[in-house]
C-alpha cells in the first residue's frame, strides 16, 4: 500500500510542473492576446485576474487527477490503464474549467458572458486537454520503446547464445572413398575451397590459420553444411565463412574477399555477386 502510495505521490510530484507550465502558458495567453474585455482593471489588478484563470486551469488539470484516483481507489495498476488511455481526465478538465472560467469573468471580472466569449473561453480551456493527452501519449510511446527495447535486448542474448551453441557444435568430413575422416568445429572453418579432387579445408587453431586436404568434391561438402547459415558460396571454387570475412573488395570488374587475419584473397564470381553484396555490402 505505501509502494502504491508512493508511486502515486512521485508521478504527481512529476506532473505538478506540467500542469503549472500549462497554468502559465494560459496566463501569458490571455495577458499578449487579451481575449477579454479587461479594460475597467488597471495593469497590476490585470495580471492577479489572469493570473486567477491560469490558477482555474491548473486547479482543474489536479482536480481531475484526484478524481480519478478516488474513483479507482488508488488502485495503482488501474490507475495507470485507466488514466492515461481514457478521455476522463480531458472530459473533467474541461467540464471544470468551462463552467469556473465564466462565473470568475462574471462575477470577478464583471465581464458580460455572450456565446461569442464562451466560445472562447472554451477553445482556451480546451488547450489544457490537448496538451495533456499529447503528454500522455507520447508518455505511453516512451514506455513501449522501452518496454520494446529490453524485449530486443533479451531476444538479442538469446540468439547470442543459440549462435554459440550453434558455433560450437562440431562436423565429420569423410572422404570420398570413406578412408579419411576429419572432424572440425563450425566456428573454426575460415573457408573451403576446391582443389583439383581435393577439398582444401582453411580453419583457424587458435591464433593460427592451418590447412587441410580431404579427397572430395565441393558440392558435396557444400550439402552438408548447408544448414549452417554461416556458410556462403561466393565462387564455383569457394565457401567461405562470413563470420571471417573482413571486407568486399572491388576494383573495376573484379571482386573478392578478405578475410581476418589471412592474406589470401577469396575470389567472388559474378553468379553470386548480387548474394554476396546483399549480405556483406555494410561491411565493404
Amino acid at each position: 500500500m505505501n509502494k502504491k502510495l508512493s508511486q502515486i505521490i512521485n508521478l504527481l510530484a512529476h506532473e505538478f510542473r506540467l500542469y503549472l507550465s500549462i497554468g502559465i502558458g494560459v496566463f501569458l495567453f490571455i495577458l499578449f492576446f487579451q481575449p477579454f474585455p479587461l479594460e475597467r482593471f488597471d495593469f497590476s489588478n490585470k495580471l492577479l485576474f489572469i493570473a486567477g484563470l491560469g490558477g482555474i486551469i491548473f486547479l482543474s488539470m489536479l482536480l481531475s487527477r484526484i478524481v480519478i484516483l478516488w474513483l479507482i481507489q488508488n488502485n495503482y495498476q488501474i490507475y495507470r490503464e485507466v488514466f492515461f488511455r481514457s478521455y476522463l481526465k480531458g472530459f473533467i478538465i474541461l467540464a471544470a474549467s468551462s463552467v469556473a472560467f465564466p462565473f470568475y469573468l462574471c462575477y470577478v471580472g464583471d465581464v458580460n458572458i455572450t456565446f461569442y466569449l464562451m466560445s472562447k473561453v472554451i477553445l482556451i480551456c480546451l488547450a489544457a486537454p490537448v496538451i495533456l493527452w499529447i503528454y500522455d501519449t507520447l508518455w505511453e510511446l516512451k514506455k513501449q520503446n522501452e518496454s520494446l527495447v529490453k524485449e530486443k535486448e533479451m531476444m538479442q542474448k538469446q540468439v547470442e547464445k543459440y549462435e554459440e551453441d550453434y558455433q560450437n557444435k562440431s562436423i565429420e568430413f569423410i572422404s570420398d572413398n570413406n578412408t579419411e575422416k576429419f572432424n572440425i568445429l563450425i566456428s573454426e572453418i575460415a573457408f573451403i575451397k576446391s582443389a583439383d579432387n581435393y577439398v582444401e579445408f582453411v580453419y583457424k587453431e587458435g591464433d593460427i590459420f592451418k590447412k587441410k586436404l580431404l579427397r572430395n568434391t565441393l558440392k558435396n561438402i557444400e550439402q552438408q553444411i548447408k544448414q549452417f547459415s554461416n556458410f556462403i558460396r561466393c565462387h564455383r571454387i569457394c565457401i567461405v565463412n562470413i563470420r571471417y570475412i573482413e571486407k568486399f573488395n572491388r576494383n573495376y570488374n573484379n571482386h573478392w574477399l578478405t578475410i581476418k587475419g589471412y592474406d589470401e584473397q577469396i575470389p567472388v564470381s559474378r553468379q553470386y555477386l548480387l548474394k554476396i553484396k546483399e549480405i556483406f555490402n555494410p561491411l565493404g
